[in-house]
């Protein structure tokens, strides 16, 4: 038998085993558990919704205003809220950038998926500062969607949708077409709708019901002068599953136009 120091130094022994053992345990422990945060399941959301508007040099402030005001109260109306809380997923994100020369992130992505988030957004909407620019450089704002905001889409969308509204076609030149920038972003998921403002005298004519058209001057060799500025958003901007162009009878018609556009774009039938 051994003696009581020898006792005591293998009784000591164990002890120091079994608490290396045991924080090993917790160890293991911890690492699962983040493991188990790692995987949970990310937010989901009916639709992921990119506004754009056009500030270029023909929108002043009383047309600003009328822009703002009309998605404000767009998002502050009930029908629209009926379309943004009743899909599958119960909500979306709301996301608007103001755009002429350059695009700018006026309104970063927001999750509404109730009245008052609704009613939130749209009093920053109200708030938001104006911005001004030169040019519709439609090619521009694309490629900065593309870039940075589709790939920062913060939750799984059933759909992406970027919503279009101006007043004229790009006039910037740019050597990458709006087609082919259009083109990519419906490689990617994302649906581009139009909301052509059918205002000023860049053209004349008439679409059904007799609703005044709006003609764009061209500036390619051979290029149309007639078309209507809603037949261009048409071929150029309209894209992806779902897609459509909603024009405005001017701007004082845009509340009207954007309202019904955000019904039909957060919609879980469209």
């Amino acid at each position: 038998m051994g003696t009581t120091a020898e006792n005591m130094a293998a009784e000591n022994k164990k002890k120091r085993r079994r608490a290396v053992a045991g924080l090993a345990w917790l160890s293991l422990l911890g690492v699962g558990f983040s493991i188990v945060r790692a995987q949970e399941p990310t937010v989901e959301v009916d639709t992921a919704l990119i506004v754009s508007v056009d500030v270029s040099n023909s929108v002043d402030d009383a047309r600003y205003k009328l822009q703002m005001e009309g998605i404000a109260r767009a998002l502050e109306d009930p029908g629209v809220i009926q379309a943004i809380v009743g899909g599958a997923k119960g909500g979306i994100l709301f996301s608007m950038i103001t755009w002429a020369d350059q695009a700018k992130v006026n309104l970063p992505w927001t999750r509404i998926t109730n009245a008052e988030q609704a009613k939130a957004a749209a009093m920053r909407v109200r708030a938001l500062p104006r911005q001004g620019g030169e040019f519709t450089c439609m090619s521009r704002m694309m490629r900065f969607v593309s870039d940075k905001i589709v790939p920062q889409v913060p939750a799984k969308a059933v759909k992406v949708v970027l919503d279009i509204s101006g007043d004229g076609r790009d006039n910037c030149n740019e050597q990458e077409p709006v087609k082919q920038v259009r083109d990519e972003l419906v490689s990617y998921g994302v649906t581009v709708n139009g909301l052509p403002i059918l205002e000023g005298n860049e053209g004349e004519g008439e679409g059904p019901g007799g609703v005044p058209t709006q003609s764009y001057l061209p500036t390619k060799p051979g290029e149309s002068s007639s078309a209507p500025l809603e037949d261009w958003y048409r071929d150029h901007v309209k894209g992806g599953p779902g897609s459509f162009v909603l024009p405005a009878n001017g701007y004082a018609d845009f509340g009207r136009a954007i309202r019904q556009k955000f019904v039909l774009e957060v919609s879980s039938l469209f």
